[in-house]
């Protein structure tokens, strides 16, 4: 059987206004009704895209994700009445467990059960500010690496590539969406503050299915999933600055995008200009991925530390809320670990679109530091590190935890009694300049 192009179709061979020229291998008749139901699908979705200002089609998006759910049907669609009490109860009780295992407030001042649909909707404006600098940026390369003649003759038509691509990348998103919706636990799981401000949200649906290929009770489950959310919700209402700074760092990541001219041209080679899906196939090739700049090594390796620190910090202040009250936190713990650590489909798909893997490589990392620093010098002291962006770890200070601590123990001795330690200080140097250490002064008869 063969695929006819979108707008044609074979003839009826029993029609009886069938003319002699639409005998085999003299072609097929050409389909008005069909050309004008495909025009007007084309001025649809041309016109969504005028609405939708941007180099992202985000109707277009949240459409196809939508769509794509409703087709999963089951946990993508909703939850009972008794899944949602059980979702706010369990918050409560995580919220009680996590006071005494962390010196940040209760940070979530709604709680609330999601479906996947909802989840889309609530965190497509957080996915807006993520994809929109990259898109952008890759969408101005196609026309920057065109030359000026090309330019020129293109006129209205650069108007229309603007159009398509903000569809292909709409289409794209909304399938990574749909896919996301249809895994994702709790609002935060993926490390980003998506939904709004003070919301602590969990998807009952999904993890019913999440927990049916464990050997845990549901209750369980539930409640170390709740007091992942709520502790989330603490650092990202109570640290000011970190929304923002997760935020900033993936627009520094994509304004070094370059987009390689030749792997252009190639894939203009590629494009039908009568079949849009042929934009997104070339997409999906891979060959619009950027490359990589010092700048963006910088900005990735910068949003990769921060991402380890809140998880590590999340796993680490949850272990010691849930440890000793849930029989199976260690085992909840280790596969949750996994879970963030080899991402999925959808990450890979954001991967491919953005250039970024949502994963916070150095994790265990991050946990092994936040737990040393508690038990040397307490969790005030630990979680007051989230006080200014200048006193958290560093990329460098994962690679030896022992030496931070260490550092940070002293830091802590010369704000406390700045004379003693200056004092100290011109010990050592001393030490350091004789090789030896200074005699004691002989005490007074």
């Amino acid at each position: 059987m063969t695929d006819l192009p979108f707008g044609f179709g074979p003839s009826d061979p029993d029609d009886p206004n069938r003319k002699p020229s639409d005998q085999a291998g003299q072609g097929n008749p050409f389909d008005f009704n069909q050309l004008g139901a495909m025009l007007s699908q084309l001025g649809a979705m041309f016109s969504n895209q005028n609405a939708s200002a941007g180099p992202v089609n985000y109707e277009l998006a949240k459409q196809i994700a939508l769509q794509q759910l409703a087709g999963k049907g089951g946990p993508a669609i909703g939850f009972t009445a008794d899944q949602g009490t059980a979702v706010a109860d369990a918050v409560h009780l995580a919220e009680m467990w996590l006071d005494p295992a962390t010196a940040l407030p209760a940070g979530t001042r709604a709680v609330q059960s999601w479906t996947a649909r909802e989840w889309v909707e609530r965190t497509l404006p957080t996915w807006q500010r993520l994809c929109d600098p990259v898109a952008r940026r890759v969408s101005g390369a196609w026309v920057e690496a065109m030359p000026a003649e090309a330019k020129e003759a293109a006129g209205p038509l650069l108007s229309m590539l603007s159009q398509m691509g903000g569809m292909a990348f709409g289409s794209q998103l909304g399938g990574a969406l749909a896919q996301l919706g249809s895994e994702v636990l709790t609002s935060t799981e993926v490390g980003l503050p998506l939904g709004p401000e003070g919301t602590g949200a969990l998807l009952p649906a999904n993890i019913e299915k999440f927990t049916e290929g464990l050997e845990r009770p549901a209750s369980e489950v539930m409640v170390f999933l709740a007091a992942r959310e709520a502790a989330h919700q603490r650092l990202f209402t109570h640290v000011p600055w970190l929304r923002q700074r997760l935020l900033d760092t993936v627009e520094e990541f994509a304004k070094g995008i370059k987009v390689d001219t030749s792997a252009l041209e190639q894939m203009a080679g590629q494009i039908d200009p009568s079949n849009p899906e042929s934009i997104e196939e070339a997409m999906k090739s891979g060959m619009l991925e950027p490359q990589t700049t010092p700048e963006q090594k910088a900005a990735l390796t910068r949003l990769e530390t921060l991402l380890a620190l809140v998880e590590g910090w999340v796993d680490v202040v949850v272990a010691e809320a849930v440890g000793e009250r849930l029989p199976g936190a260690s085992a909840l713990r280790e596969t949750l670990q996994r879970r963030r650590a080899t991402g999925g489909p959808a990450e890979q798909t954001f991967a491919t679109l953005v250039g970024l893997e949502l994963r916070p490589r150095r994790m265990r990392s991050a946990s092994a530091l936040w737990k040393l620093v508690g038990d040397q010098h307490g969790i005030e002291v630990r979680d007051s590190l989230w006080e200014h962006p200048d006193l958290i770890p560093t990329t460098t200070d994962l690679d030896d935890p022992l030496e931070f601590a260490e550092r940070l123990g002293n830091t802590r001795k010369a704000l406390e009694d700045p004379m003693a330690e200056l004092e100290r200080t011109l010990r050592e140097e001393k030490e350091s300049e004789t090789g030896k250490k200074p005699e004691d002064p002989t005490p007074e008869s």
